[in-house]
């Protein structure tokens, strides 16, 4: 049996990060991953260029069971910390909107800058390895199916159930609730919504066609694109209130979000434009949607000009345009979910170390906490800032 100081389950970004700083710390370090090869969510984000952190890292960009969790971990190791790493392994990056930032060539380059940080750190990585079972006495001792192995320290960086097809699974919670701890229920998160009722076939229509629109549930709002899909909705500002959409509830759309649509067209009306309300409204939006809305909600109005147009009528459509209200049935689930809501409860979890509270040398990493950023760089944050204080202190 293989002896280490640290065991880190999962070679992610968080995982490599805490493995990382604990092997510059001159602790023995082992990784394990069920994948055959590393940093798989790392390759695919950002579109191939990995959206690694975002300029403005507030506590507010995350969803916690406890909002004050995140501080602690966000402040020992910032954004401008790993940005300097990028810099010092002169990765190129830019910056999009939102203040969010991604490499000019490929994602490739900020896991070839892991690799090299974990092989300067000597880290023993390896792959292909299911873990079995986990236990504890006096020691952490894993069983898989390359070996067995102990350690005094046991990280556990599984992530979430998002994205199976990269490997992942519900095993960091099993570890959890092996060692008594409680897990929050999870769901996909950063995910497209679907639809089965009228709205479904609209969508399959629009496929392809998308919009900046400002999207509100639970009294939380994005403005950003919205994507038309055969499937129903997607596009940043719809992965953004996934988070916070449950079942069951409406989505309200504001397709004019710069405007008031009411005060815009009695305007219009008011000065006597002369065009037909159809064409007033694709200068603001896709000729498509102006036909499919109009058909669906305003079939005769779409036709004439405004004057000849009630101000009743005018209103009516004024609320369809700055609240378009619809109601999903769903998410498209984990298979595509770019990260999972819910986890370890952070109750149980010093914000600092991001040790178990109630057993020693046991820590709990990224996405498997019940910690999830909103979309632009913030999960990676949290991977590089959680994985860095356990790698201090594990």
């Amino acid at each position: 049996m293989e002896e280490f100081d640290v065991i880190v389950l999962g070679a992610g970004a968080a995982g490599l990060m805490s493995a990382i700083t604990a092997g510059q710390l001159g602790r023995k370090v082992l990784v394990l991953d069920r994948s055959n090869k590393i940093g798989k969510k790392i390759l695919m984000s950002g579109g191939g260029r990995c959206n690694f952190t975002n300029y403005n890292i507030d506590p507010d960009n995350f969803i916690c069971s406890n909002q004050h969790f995140v501080k602690s971990a966000i402040h020992q190791f910032t954004q401008w910390d790993f940005i300097s790493l990028v810099e010092q392994y002169k990765i190129p990056y830019h910056e999009r909107d939102h203040g969010q930032l991604f490499c000019d060539n490929s994602a490739k380059e900020i896991l070839n800058m892991l690799k090299s940080m974990s092989e300067k750190a000597n880290v023993d990585i390896r792959v292909k390895c299911e873990c079995e079972t986990v236990s504890f006495n006096e020691k952490y001792y894993i069983n898989t199916n390359i070996g067995k192995f102990k350690s005094t320290s046991l990280v556990v960086a599984t992530g979430g159930l998002s994205i199976p097809s990269l490997g992942a699974s519900g095993f960091g919670y099993d570890v959890a609730r092996h060692f008594d701890l409680d897990v929050t229920p999870v769901r996909a998160g950063l995910v497209p919504l679907a639809f089965s009722d009228w709205f479904k076939s609209f969508t399959e229509s629009m496929s392809g066609i998308a919009i900046d629109a400002l999207v509100t549930a639970e009294n939380r709002s994005f403005s950003e694109n919205i994507l038309f899909t055969h499937r129903g909705l997607s596009g940043p500002a719809i992965l953004q209130i996934s988070n916070y959409w449950r079942q069951g509830e409406t989505l309200s759309i504001n397709l004019l979000p710069n405007q008031d649509a009411n005060l815009w067209l009695l305007d219009m009306k008011q000065r006597h434009v002369k065009q037909t309300l159809k064409k007033i409204l694709a200068n603001e939006l896709p000729n498509k949607l102006v036909n499919m809305i109009g058909e669906k909600f305003w079939p005769t109005e779409s036709t004439q000009s405004l004057e000849g147009i009630s101000d009743i009528k005018i209103s009516m459509i004024a609320e369809k345009l700055n609240q378009f209200t619809v109601k999903p049935s769903g998410t498209e689930g984990y298979r595509t979910a770019e990260v999972t809501i819910g986890g370890v409860n952070t109750k149980s979890v010093s914000s600092k170390t991001m040790e178990c509270k109630t057993q020693p040398g046991l820590f709990f990493v990224g996405e498997v906490l019940d910690v999830t950023g909103h979309l632009g760089g913030y999960n990676f944050q949290w991977a590089w800032s959680s994985g860095y204080v356990s790698g201090l202190y594990c």
